[in-house]
């Protein structure tokens, strides 16, 4: 009797194990093509698609483009395994669709960039870490020599011919993060141009923030997505960046941002002269600075703003009371400051 009860809890945990297998490697691999541009367009995003849907045919795996970034909300960045910027130019996501998208990457999802992605979002800190650099300058179109660099023990490889000459728009770099690993470097003395003082990187990688990430700068002639090369590089680059095909949201750190119907607006005053800050005080007071010197609290109980101080300051033209209020909330107080003088002309 125990030899069968045994016997059929073996059974069962090895259907419970296949089961599990089943499910991981269930999970249909599919990547987001994204070429939203809000500044410069390049002609070969059209031949881009092309070739990644091609190559997504070719290789057993699906590929959506578009340009709308409405996309990026949970429900729908879930469905993919990697998220491709191509030739992305300018600020693409608002903060809610950013977001979103730092959830995608901490959840285990991936990224691929391809050339003008460096020119996307300066302003985002966290992507200029994901992508790895920001475009800095471009010469004119060239051939340049590429060189491989030593591959470390797990790294992603990629196949080059030794040497390897490319024509290319050859992107300069700003903000080069020290974390992402170089693959391929710009020999600076083969062209004209070169602006990264002979340390050039132009495809890297690196784990980013629980994703994986994948660059390359090459990408900017139509002709790079009919080179066998580049594209077998690309298809390297996207299988690191899928990774293991799973997402885990509960491993997100970044909060989604609440829709703006779940906010209410309330006016807490009128009739400000030219007012400059404002300081929430710990028991929810308000404290108002305006420029020519007066000081203001709402008070939330009364739902009531008074004066409470008035600061001699100069304020001819546009000087007056114009500096950030520092609250001194340890002893009930606060310290309101001017950047100018009410007695000029006494120096």
């Amino acid at each position: 009797m125990n030899k069968k009860i045994f016997s059929i809890s073996g059974r069962l945990l090895v259907l419970g194990v296949l089961l599990v297998c089943l499910s991981c490697s269930s999970r249909e691999k599919r990547i987001l093509v994204f070429s939203k541009t809000k500044g410069y367009r390049h002609e070969s995003i059209a031949a881009g698609k092309i070739a990644l849907m091609k190559l997504g045919e070719e290789n057993k795996f699906k590929v959506d483009t578009t340009e709308d970034a409405a996309v990026f909300a949970e429900d729908k960045l879930k469905n993919y395994s990697a998220v491709v910027f191509l030739s992305t130019t300018g600020d693409v996501l608002d903060q809610a669709q950013q977001n979103e998208f730092m959830r995608f990457i901490q959840a285990g999802g991936g990224y691929a960039g391809i050339h003008a992605a460096t020119d996307t979002e300066y302003d985002w800190w966290w992507y200029g870490k994901l992508v790895g650099a920001y475009f800095k300058s471009h010469p004119r179109q060239q051939k340049v020599k590429v060189v491989a660099q030593p591959v470390e023990e797990g790294w992603l490889k990629l196949k080059a011919p030794e040497p390897w000459e490319r024509f290319d728009e050859l992107y300069n770099y700003k903000k080069i993060s020290p974390d992402i690993h170089v693959l391929f470097k710009l020999d600076e003395n083969s062209y004209e141009g070169g602006e990264n003082n002979g340390d050039h990187p132009i495809v890297w990688f690196h784990d980013f923030d629980g994703g994986r990430a994948f660059y390359t700068g090459f990408g900017h002639t139509n002709e790079s997505y009919q080179d066998p090369i580049f594209m077998n590089q690309l298809l390297d680059g996207l299988n690191y960046a899928i990774g293991q095909n799973n997402l885990d949201y509960t491993k997100a750190t970044a909060k989604p941002v609440p829709e703006a119907n779940r906010f209410t607006k309330k006016v807490l005053g009128f009739y400000f002269d030219e007012p400059t800050e404002m300081t929430i005080l710990p028991d929810g007071k308000i404290i108002f600075l305006e420029r020519k010197g007066k000081i203001k609290l709402y008070n939330p109980a009364t739902d009531s703003i008074k004066e409470i101080n008035e600061l001699s300051v100069y304020k001819t033209f546009e000087d007056g009371m114009l500096d950030k209020m520092a609250d001194s909330v340890q002893f009930g107080g606060f310290v309101a400051r001017s950047t100018t003088d009410p007695n000029p002309g006494r120096h």
